[in-house]
């Protein structure tokens, strides 16, 4: 139903107005997820400011939002309860210096092992997290139990005391028309941003009709001053490095998956190539430094990412304007900025969803293998049952286990006897540890001949398990005092050989030249 045409040109306006329309979004996410993780809505705002504003100024992705996100609140909330902020603003501290060693190292790249499918399931789990988020936003704000109480699903995201009567149908109103303003408006002008405009109209109607409808200034006050510089008042010892390095590792490796994922979206849609490596360092220095400005930390922010480049943000203007816009709304704007309607914000949150969703995905889920639907699935679940991070661990495994067992079943052994009355064996296929098993299978020690030859010239041995498997069957022909010899060898597994001896015969001038991935090679 809708689409969200992203333009491809870079111009100051559209950077200028998209990080408004991005300014906008970011005030009630960055201060939900602060309640989230159990601290201050200053403490989110700061964070949304400096982290958004490091990272869009010398990240690998121009055009990408960075700010306090839901993943990694989640993950704050039980240190901030037992420890208590402080203990916050040092692991923040730890978890940047962290990133940056990823980014020196050039463990970026590695996003590059993320399948497809896991990607596709990836962004419609996030975008199914980002709905439901918004949902909250429909309680009546009361204390009241909500409509899953006493179920399994009690406490839950979606476990609202749902608001009624003339409440309910203004903000569904609201949602409604914000929506369609974004959906309608590109169709007779480009001239602002369709999210910016549906704001500004929504917010204007509800003051001249004097709706009663929830206000961001209902949520919470954003009203504050400049960040403050401050060492994290923690005791600089062992045992406070016990405390804050578990949180901090999660929390890098959280961030810096949501930060390169989000990167791979944002060249898919731009069809431009950003850098991983140097952005696993800005987000590593953005947290650092935020740390000890009072802020909790952040990573690539992916709702308010579409919204940015869907409103034209493509530089990283878009993204330095979304910061000093957002730091204008807490020094000396916030009366304005509390009047807008959570409806409104809602209803571009909700197109958010509607762009971030692979619809795509449920046509092509009978035309793919099943256990590429399977992991489409089944990361969509994860992401929205636990986090971002797990997903995406449990996709990647799951499609290399799958990629292992069917490429296990690729190894083909044949066997023929030559005109010297030897018998050949030629290996087809990866010789690995999943492969190894039916590899073994294809020799019959007992009835080959006593000379014995095995061609490796279509075969490549892919690990140690490989290596193993090949000393296994050695071993075997020298108990039964036949001559072995092995043939099209790297010079990695002649060195890793150890039952070989006497009874194998080195084809060097043949053998091929790769390297075969083995712990016991430096």
């Amino acid at each position: 139903m809708f689409e969200l045409n992203a333009s491809k040109q870079l111009s100051i306006k559209n950077d200028v107005l998209s990080g408004l329309t991005v300014a906008l979004a970011l005030v009630p996410e960055a201060v939900a997820f602060a309640f989230v993780a159990g601290v201050d809505p200053l403490v989110g705002l700061y964070a949304a400011f400096i982290v958004g504003l490091i990272t869009a100024s010398i990240g690998g992705r121009p055009g990408m939002i960075s700010g306090a996100t839901g993943a990694l609140a989640v993950v704050m909330v039980s240190l901030v309860a037992t420890h208590g902020v402080q203990y916050l603003f040092a692991t923040v501290v730890l978890m940047g210096i962290l990133q940056i060693l990823a980014g020196v190292f050039k463990l970026g790249k590695f996003i590059r092992m993320v399948p497809h499918p896991v990607m596709l399931g990836f962004v419609n789990g996030l975008a199914i997290v980002i709905f439901l988020a918004q949902l909250g936003q429909f309680g009546d704000g009361t204390d009241a139990p909500g409509w899953l109480a006493d179920t399994s699903l009690e406490g839950s995201i979606i476990d609202i005391a749902w608001m009624s009567g003339s409440a309910l149908y203004i903000m569904l109103g609201l949602v409604v028309v914000t929506m369609a303003i974004i959906h309608y408006l590109p169709k007779f002008t480009k001239a602002i941003p369709s999210s910016l405009a549906a704001i500004l109209i929504v917010s204007l109607a509800a003051l001249f009709f004097d709706l009663d409808t929830r206000l961001v200034g209902d949520v919470a006050s954003i009203a504050g001053s400049l960040p403050e510089f401050s060492i994290p008042a923690v005791p600089l010892n062992w045992e406070t490095l016990t405390i804050i390095f578990p949180y901090a590792l999660i929390l890098a490796t959280i961030g810096l998956i949501e930060s390169l994922l989000t990167l791979s979206l944002i060249d898919e849609i731009t069809q431009t190539h950003g850098k991983g490596n140097r952005e696993c360092v800005a987000q590593g220095a953005a947290n650092t430094v935020t740390g000890f400005f009072g802020g909790m930390g952040g990573c690539a922010m992916i709702g308010q990412s579409m919204i940015n480049v869907n409103s034209g943000g493509r530089g990283r203007l878009s993204g330095i304007s979304a910061a000093l816009f957002l730091l204008c709304f807490i020094l000396f704007t916030s009366s304005l900025i509390e009047q807008i309607p959570v409806a409104a914000l809602v209803g571009v949150m909700f197109i958010v969803v509607i762009g971030t969703f692979e619809w795509s995905s449920f046509r092509i889920l009978r035309k793919v293998p099943k256990s590429d639907a399977l992991i489409i699935i089944l990361v969509s679940g994860v992401t929205v049952a636990t986090d971002l991070a797990i997903a995406v661990v449990v996709g990647v495994i799951v499609a290399a286990l799958v990629f292992a067992w069917e490429h296990a079943k690729h190894v083909i052994v044949e066997k023929h006897d030559n005109e010297e009355g030897s018998t050949v064996y030629k290996v087809d296929g990866p010789l690995f540890f999943g492969s190894i098993s039916h590899f073994l299978s294809g020799f019959n020690v007992a009835e080959d001949k006593d000379d014995v030859v095995i061609d490796f010239g279509r075969s490549r041995v892919c690990d140690h398990s490989g290596i193993e498997a090949i000393d296994t069957l050695a071993e075997r022909y020298m108990n039964a005092n036949k001559v072995l010899h092995l043939r099209h060898l790297s010079p990695e597994c002649h060195v890793l050989l150890k039952n070989a001896g006497s009874a194998i015969e080195v084809n060097r001038k043949e053998d091929p030249s790769y390297h075969i991935a083995s712990d016991q090679l430096d």
